[in-house]
């Protein structure tokens, strides 16, 4: 299948979930997260954060967990510059504030921005991802120009409620591909 094919179909089945069922994923999907992923050697990680309406995987609840268990780690997330259309890594404080862009993501309204090559992870949004790491998002393009700019020794973690499928047809040269991906039932490795 096509990305835009996997992209209605996996928005689809999000939807579908019930709110029980996307609790329970969740949860799985964190002990799988804290069973598969190493941070000891991390100083520095981006994470998304979930767009709740759309049933995207619960970041807050990793990010919190990762806040308790790790506490020289540092966290970064996202804010998209809309001049240059790139991602910006705001670090994430006690006093960060939170706003809701055009698009319904969370966003920091400020703080200190962290440059791509400092971070040692990056845990990628996506909808669905194949057998091979590569993943298929909303189509903007924003991830794949930010994991670009990450250096080669950053790992890029996927985050997703769904198993793989087999194959994504439309792979373009410009598509960064993963070196993990969690979903609730296991981690893969790429």
């Amino acid at each position: 299948m096509t990305k835009e094919e996997l992209r209605k179909l996996y928005i689809k089945k999000r939807s579908s979930l019930s709110d029980s069922e996307y609790r329970e994923l969740n949860d799985e999907l964190c002990e799988i997260f804290f069973q598969s992923v190493d941070l000891s050697g991390i100083r520095i990680l981006h994470s998304f954060l979930p767009i709740e309406k759309q049933k995207e995987p619960n970041t807050l609840q990793l990010i919190l967990q990762i806040m308790e268990r790790y506490r020289n780690l540092r966290i970064v997330i996202p804010r998209v510059n809309e001049r240059t259309e790139t991602l910006e890594n705001i670090l994430l404080e006690s006093t960060t504030v939170l706003k809701t862009s055009g698009w319904g993501i969370p966003e920091p309204e400020s703080g200190a921005v962290i440059d791509a090559d400092k971070i040692g992870m990056v845990l990628v949004p996506m909808l669905i991802f194949d057998r091979s790491g590569h993943r298929v998002g909303y189509g903007r393009g924003f991830y794949d120009k930010f994991l670009s700019t990450t250096s080669h020794n950053c790992k890029h973690v996927g985050i997703c409620l769904f198993d793989p499928v087999d194959r994504i047809d439309n792979i373009m040269e410009f598509d960064v591909r993963l070196d993990q991906c969690i979903t609730p039932s296991r981690s893969y490795i790429f």
